[in-house]
């Protein structure tokens, strides 16, 4: 376990529960602590079933837990004990399910919510960013966000996706009534978009590594949230954003992977 805390994922778990900790009186100890209790328990007795079964011993569920706290804390404390136990848990589930050769391709807790969203009509108020506490408690947002994007070396992808998100935003503010997008600069939505580039367009498993990939990444991710945004007002626009980045970021891998293939076919 000491290992493991050391790890990338270790410290994010550690960052992403004292956020919770703090944000968890603003919404009440019991309502968010149900919230949380029942998505980790849930995810963490399915994964720690599939790592039995897929690797023949039992093994800590620490991506599953992660898992969970990040769909707990991305929606609300209002909603039903069971939806966020059924989210966490087929957020889990796909990452079996859908994957190409060793990884997931899709950040797990951004498909689990959104997918089931038809199904459950779940709110989200992104409590864990922390946008009702005072100012000087938020500042563990950016600081827990900005090591863990350098921890996993993604401080390009996070930068570019916040210039390119806001400039799109800015521009459509001057281009037409402001009102219609004024939402996104003010809390909660700031705070939100700051845990969602920190925490979730970052995940190692589903984002490039090359620098110019990641402003490539980042771009793509911006533009189609910025899109659903206008066009649907889904509240799951920065979700559908990272999703459509791990599709593109899949397709990359998958193309260089041949592309070796044929090279080392062609050289023997």
């Amino acid at each position: 376990m000491r290992k493991f805390f050391r790890t990338p994922k270790g410290l994010l778990t550690i960052g992403l529960a004292a956020m919770a900790a703090v944000a968890a009186p603003h919404e009440g100890w019991r309502t968010a602590g149900v919230e949380i209790a029942c998505a980790v328990a849930a995810a963490a007795i399915v994964d720690t079933i599939a790592l039995r079964v897929r690797q023949g011993k039992w093994m800590f569920p620490s991506g599953a837990i992660l898992t969970a706290l990040i769909v707990s804390m991305v929606l609300s404390v209002q909603v039903p004990w069971y939806a966020a136990a059924l989210t966490s848990t087929f957020a889990v589930l796909t990452k079996y399910v859908i994957r190409r050769r060793a990884a997931n391709i899709f950040n797990p807790a951004a498909l689990g919510i959104v997918a089931l969203f038809p199904v459950l009509h779940t709110g989200q108020s992104w409590w864990g960013s922390l946008p009702e506490v005072p100012l000087a408690a938020q500042s563990l947002l950016v600081i827990a966000g900005v090591f863990i994007a350098n921890r996993v070396d993604r401080m390009p992808l996070v930068v570019a996706f916040l210039g390119v998100y806001f400039a799109l935003f800015t521009a459509a503010a001057f281009a037409a009534d402001p009102a219609g997008v004024s939402e996104v600069f003010r809390a909660p939505d700031v705070q939100a978009v700051l845990f969602f580039a920190f925490f979730i367009l970052t995940d190692p498993p589903t984002s490039p590594v090359g620098y110019a990939d990641q402003l490539t990444c980042a771009a793509i991710v911006a533009v189609v949230s910025f899109a659903v945004f206008e066009w649907t007002g889904a509240v799951y626009y920065l979700l559908a954003g990272v999703l459509t980045g791990n599709a593109w970021e899949a397709w990359r891998r998958a193309t260089l992977h041949a592309r070796r293939v044929r090279a080392a076919a062609a050289a023997s």
